[in-house]
């Protein structure tokens, strides 16, 4: 015998009180009961007791019997029976998904009582307060974020940092900030470069932590190291092992070519050529789980921004979506008619990816399943990057370089053998653009090739230009870069041959990691514009945007701190 406890019944209709009807499925047809009122909440709820001989065989003639019951009474929840000594009847012989009540005796009245005054005083927090208290919190943890920073720096008010950091977080979420660093960066000493060696085979990718106090590399040879900034040491080696092994090794058997760290830092992915994605402890390196089901090399990993939300891109030429947290799969994309050679994304619940010899670069928005083609480059798209929200950039075998505004199909901005030529069997190639780099929100980029040198690059106005700035010097393939998050350095990954292949080999190239230190000019603030290194973008008639000042103070944190005023 079961006990459904129905909810109050709304003002102005009528539970009625008596014998059930009769339930459509019992062999019988019918099961007796009743209602009995609950004098102990006063007559607002009521007790429907089942009566049937035998519970069991009575949901295996009418497996929706809930539901019926919940058609008739309104909602009720299953608790067990008393017996006649007022006791809960034993559940001994209950299938295992019946929802029974966790206590092993009845209440008292009393505090029974009490519990349901509780409930009702209780109310559910609307969208609309969820999203005030949310705000608030947000709010203080400003406040006395920035609070203590100006303890630290002592130069305005938290108030008025408050203010200043809730600008910049808007500007960013709309993709229309634009730190103005790229004219301060001054040359790096040759000599201040650091080369940092591990791995036998060429460097394929390299993450930096969100701290900016480790890196990650990986490499053809299926290793995985963890270095750490300051002291160039080695904290952490996976080595690579031999094909078939996986399960065994805790590390990789192929070559790995992808990796991306989550935005807390707490999980390491990677992704190799044969399929697999393993997902990691980034403090410990300790292998947590393998995702499978990509149908070829892994070619492009990234974290959605504040989130353990994973995209992957495969020569298989889809992309897949994973929840890390829950070690789960989540959807399939296609649309690529070549293989996928890079993926990126921020904060947005969407991702970019460039198609190789599809010409294509795709905006894939995840929640309504759908996409977006930019075209543009002439040869393979190799690699890409998201400089903010609402603009990307990437590079391809034809030496060209590319700016992308989300709003419009085609290059705001193209720069056409970015790298030079080079003599290749007595004919005049461009070099590839093996990796592209950008600086978060800034106007600042990075290309690499095999031509020698490291190359920077500054964003005109509203992105609608590109400017060289200054080669750093470079011997092998450069087959990843990544800025600091402060911007105070940059990290390449070298190799001797290309990520993606052999088609050359430069010998006199070392396999190693190399830490870049970027200088700025020390420049005062003009009087027209103090505290102001910053610019908004501003669509346009044509789509591209043009760029205004924005009025909005650096906040003094290690994000910032290298960023000289205009």
């Amino acid at each position: 015998m079961s006990i459904f406890t129905p909810s109050p019944p709304p003002q102005g209709v009528i539970h009625c009180v008596g014998a059930l009807p009769p339930c459509p499925s019992s062999r019988d047809g019918a099961y007796r009961g009743h209602h009995q009122e609950d004098d102990e909440a006063g007559g607002a709820g009521q007790l429907l007791h089942l009566h049937d001989q035998d519970t069991d065989e009575a949901k295996a003639g009418f497996p929706n019997w809930p539901a019926f019951w919940a058609l008739q009474f309104g909602p009720f929840r299953c608790v067990p029976a008393p017996g006649a000594d007022g006791r809960a009847r034993a559940t001994a012989g209950r299938p295992a998904d019946e929802e029974v009540s966790s206590d092993s005796e009845t209440e008292s009245p009393l505090l029974g009582r009490r519990r349901r005054e509780v409930a009702e005083e209780e109310v559910e927090e609307t969208p609309q307060e969820k999203k005030l208290r949310l705000a608030k919190q947000y709010l203080e943890e400003l406040r006395q974020l920035e609070e203590e920073r100006a303890e630290e720096e002592e130069e305005l008010e938290p108030a008025d940092l408050i203010g200043d950091r809730l600008k910049e977080d808007v500007l960013e979420q709309r993709g229309r900030l634009q730190r103005l660093v790229a004219k301060d960066v001054q040359p790096p000493d040759p000599a201040r470069i650091r080369v940092l060696r591990g791995h036998q085979l060429p460097v394929t990718c390299l993450v930096i932590s969100p701290d900016d106090r480790f890196i990650f590399s990986a490499s053809k040879d299926g290793s995985l190291i963890k270095w750490e900034v300051d002291s160039g040491k080695r904290l952490c080696v996976v080595p690579g092992g031999k094909k078939g092994t996986e399960e065994q090794h805790m590390g990789h058997a192929s070559q790995v070519l992808c990796m991306a760290i989550s935005s807390d830092g707490k999980y390491l992915a990677t992704g190799d050529r044969n399929k697999l994605i393993m997902i990691w402890d980034a403090a410990t390196c300790k292998r947590l789980h393998i995702f499978r089901g990509h149908r070829d090399a892994v070619s492009g990993l990234s974290f959605r921004k504040g989130t353990h939300q994973l995209y992957s891109a495969s020569h298989d030429r889809c992309v897949k979506v994973w929840d890390v947290a829950e070690n789960a799969y989540v959807e399939t994309l296609f649309g690529h008619q070549d293989i996928i050679t890079g993926l990126d994304s921020l904060s947005r619940e969407c991702c970019v990816t460039a198609g190789g010899r599809d010409g294509t670069v795709r905006l894939w928005k995840i929640p309504e399943e759908s996409q977006l083609v930019f075209s543009g480059h002439q040869g393979s798209i190799d690699c890409i990057q998201l400089i903010n929200e609402e603009h990307m950039v990437s590079g391809a075998d034809d030496g060209s370089l590319a700016l992308w505004g989300l709003t419009k199909k085609k290059p705001l901005a193209l720069a056409r053998q970015a790298h030079g030529e080079q003599d290749a069997q007595g004919l005049q190639q461009p070099y590839w653009i093996s990796a592209v780099a950008a600086l978060r929100n800034s106007d600042l980029l990075a290309t690499g090739s095999h031509s020698g040198s490291v190359k920077l690059w500054k964003c005109g106005e509203g992105f609608r230009k590109v400017e060289h700035l200054l080669d750093i010097p470079l011997v092998g393939f450069v087959n990843s870069l990544k800025f600091s998050a402060a911007g105070d350095f940059l990290v390449a990954g070298i190799g001797q041959e290309h990520r993606l292949g052999r088609w050359w080999r430069i010998k006199e190239a070392k396999n190693s990691i190399c830490i870049i230190p970027l200088k700025q000019k020390t420049t005062a603030s003009s009087p027209e514009s103090p505290g102001c290194p910053w610019t908004a973008t501003v669509p346009g008639a044509t789509g591209a945007g043009h760029s205004v000042p924005v009025a909005v103070p650096p906040i003094p944190d290690a994000a910032t701190t290298v960023v000289s005023r205009m």
